[in-house]
């Protein structure tokens, strides 16, 4: 108070009883005007994180509803494919979808699949807070799903138009699905969320014993079947794999992890008796190594941990042939088991950003697992406006450090 002391200061001072609160309120209005701001950022097509050739990136902990794109994995890696923005510089090495599987044996996907809160009233909620829009469309959680269910029919109905899609589902659940090459195949079983992994195993052993039945009654074409999960995007034709590996019955995907080196995601199954036999012998298996070891993980990782189990208890098994990603064939418990590098076969962007450098140039299928379900939406929206599969998978790379908020 001492320097407002005399009618001179007190006349300079007391203006300032009026400016100081003032200016402070003006500066609250500015910091909260930045807080609010900030969501209109999904207005912008997509965000690009930009990082300096000194700094690593930076770890992102927010999971996104808009397009994020940070730096592309594997730049300047020989046989890795190379983005300028979402421009491809190099093209992926892909066979014509027009004649992907057209002679030769047949090719069927399998997947499970149900809906959850299907009730009415699940899907008739509109609340905002409930809905997330991907370009022009918005959905609620179980239309998330199907939409999901969709896009990875569409991108198999693309790349390899001659194959055919078979869903095993829960007989309580309304699938309307109505497309070319696609059957809803009910199984009961238990597919509550808990306990969806244990039974994905047993839908698929039922299948397998469905399919000997048939092959006892019918002569002709084989159909080979791959096995995968529904958020998975096939890029190339997967046809080959059958055609190239003659002596195996049932093949597996793998990284380079030491506790969960094998993805259940995708597995392949040769279509004749012999191989479906022992494919379900080995299954068997891994369900009751599942059942008795791992219960406590049986909501998620349960059967990849089951599959290792198996893999690694045979003596003369050596999991150090996981660190180079080439594929190889070991006879397991009976089966020829092939193993295939997940780099190509079961690429998923996290992986792509980290441990596989990048994205292989002859990459096959993409996996959005985890928090990635809105990019896989975002990038068949891309490829659909763009029909160039190497330009979509940019997008796809590039995206590889964010999460999502499905």
């Amino acid at each position: 108070m001492k320097a407002c002391v005399g009618w001179r200061r007190f006349l300079f001072c007391f203006p300032l009883i009026f400016i100081l609160p003032h200016l402070f309120s003006v500066l609250e209005l500015h910091q909260n005007q930045v807080v609010t701001d900030s969501p209109k950022e999904n207005t912008k097509k997509f965000d690009v994180q930009h990082s300096s050739g000194d700094d690593a990136p930076k770890k992102i902990t927010k999971k996104f509803d808009h397009l994020v794109l940070g730096p592309a994995a594997g730049e300047g890696l020989p046989n890795r494919l190379q983005c300028r923005g979402v421009k491809a510089l190099n093209k992926t090495y892909f066979s014509n979808p027009s004649h992907a599987s057209s002679v030769g044996d047949g090719i069927a996907f399998v997947t499970v699949f149900t809906i959850y809160n299907n009730s009415p009233d699940a899907l008739a909620d509109g609340k905002p807070s409930n809905l997330v829009t991907v370009g022009n469309a918005s959905y609620s959680k179980p239309e998330r799903s199907m939409a999901i269910l969709n896009v990875f029919i569409k991108f198999i109905q693309v790349r390899m138009p001659q194959s055919n899609i078979i869903i095993l589902t829960d007989p309580e659940s309304d699938l309307s699905l109505h497309q070319n090459s696609v059957t809803v195949l009910p199984i009961q079983g238990e597919y509550s969320r808990d306990k969806l992994m244990l039974q994905r195993i047993r839908s698929y052993i039922t299948f397998l014993d469905i399919r000997l039945e048939k092959l006892s009654q019918e002569q002709g074409r084989i159909t080979h079947f791959i096995f995968s999960d529904s958020d998975i995007a096939v890029i190339d034709d997967l046809g080959q794999i059958f055609e190239k590996y003659q002596d195996f019955h049932v093949a597996l995907t793998f990284r380079n992890n030491k506790d969960q080196p094998l993805n259940s995601g995708f597995i392949a199954v040769r279509g004749t008796r012999d191989s479906i036999l022992r494919a379900r012998t080995f299954l068997q298996k891994v369900l009751e190594v599942y059942s008795s070891k791992y219960m406590k993980a049986s909501r998620m990782l349960g059967d990849q941990l089951a599959l290792f189990w198996v893999i690694k208890s045979d003596a003369s098994f050596d999991a150090k042939r996981f660190s180079k990603a080439q594929a190889f064939i070991k006879e397991i418990g009976g089966a020829s088991v092939l193993f295939l590098p997940c780099a190509t076969y079961n690429w998923t962007p996290p992986e792509g950003a980290g441990q596989f450098h990048g994205m292989p140039l002859d990459v096959k299928v993409v996996h959005f697992k985890g928090s990635r379900k809105r990019l896989m939406l975002e990038a068949w929206n891309y490829f659909s406006s763009s029909a160039d599969i190497s330009d979509m998978l940019c997008l796809i790379l590039k995206s590889g450090r964010t999460k999502y908020d499905f």
